[in-house]
């Protein structure tokens, strides 16, 4: 497997610092590979989305970014200091425990973090409701309070629309870029569904245990190895953006230097 490093100088201009790097990083569990040499690196207000199937390894990807897991090789380098933001895919709480979504959210936070969070999220209506109550969307704001609670220079999101509808799902990731704009932080996003991260992503990086491609999403929705990942038909469905080719892409879905570039967007 040759060695796929993503060039954080070929991003978007919107960052700014680099908050976030992988170098080389191999994961094992009981012996069997589920990271690869994985290199990427994050920078301040950059949208990152990591995209792949099941078992590619996107959410041990994440948690070893952050320091949940520790990885049998390579490197993982943070800011010093990075407040990080944390939204896991699902959160158990026993459905015996007396928890309002207020009680919830107050644990280990400020009171200017929480009035803060729960007005962004517009969740104020939410409080007093038993978090057990809560409807797949309405958690996943809930979560995303929480998460920004830590003022993060650094926003962790594992499939944040996961039991949420597309009008919500849509609304989530514009909330998304908005997030961004506003704090200034970088964004690790993992979703499987790309056609709707195109228009709030600015990297995406396409999983399978390794790194399979990267670069823009509309170059990923094209490229050989994300249309073989996801079979050309179910590629054709979820890729919404059409991408006309008239330069040329390395193996890894980066633009060819001195190829022209066309893109047009139904």
């Amino acid at each position: 497997m040759q060695n796929t490093r993503v060039n954080a100088h070929a991003m978007p201009a919107k960052q700014d610092g680099t908050i976030l790097t992988l170098q080389e990083v191999t994961l094992r569990y009981d012996n069997v590979k589920v990271l690869d040499n994985i290199n990427f690196s994050l920078n301040a207000g950059q949208i990152l989305t990591i995209i792949g199937p099941n078992g590619a390894g996107k959410s041990s990807l994440i948690k070893t970014a952050i320091g949940l897991i520790s990885p049998q090789a390579g490197k993982v380098i943070k800011k010093p200091g990075l407040r990080i933001g944390y939204m896991p895919q699902k959160i158990s709480i026993n459905a015996q425990l007396p928890l309002t979504t207020r009680r919830f959210l107050s644990l280990n936070s400020r009171k200017a973090d929480f009035s803060d969070a729960v007005k962004r999220l517009d969740i104020t209506c939410l409080l007093d409701t038993p978090i057990q109550g809560l409807s797949g969307g309405e958690m996943q704001r809930v979560l995303l309070a929480r998460a920004l609670m830590k003022q993060p220079e650094l926003l962790v999101l594992d499939e944040p629309a996961q039991g949420v509808d597309v009008v919500g799902q849509a609304e989530l990731y514009h909330l998304l870029g908005e997030l961004r704009d506003e704090l200034h932080c970088g964004v690790l996003l993992v979703s499987h569904d790309l056609h709707i991260v195109m228009a709030q992503t600015d990297h995406v990086l396409c999983l399978n245990k390794h790194i399979c491609c990267h670069g823009e999403p509309e170059s990923v929705s094209q490229h050989p190895e994300y249309l073989h990942l996801f079979d050309p038909k179910a590629a054709d469905d979820i890729a919404v953006y059409t991408h006309d080719h008239d330069h040329s892409h390395d193996m890894h879905g980066d633009i060819v230097k001195g190829s022209k570039q066309s893109c047009s967007h139904p």
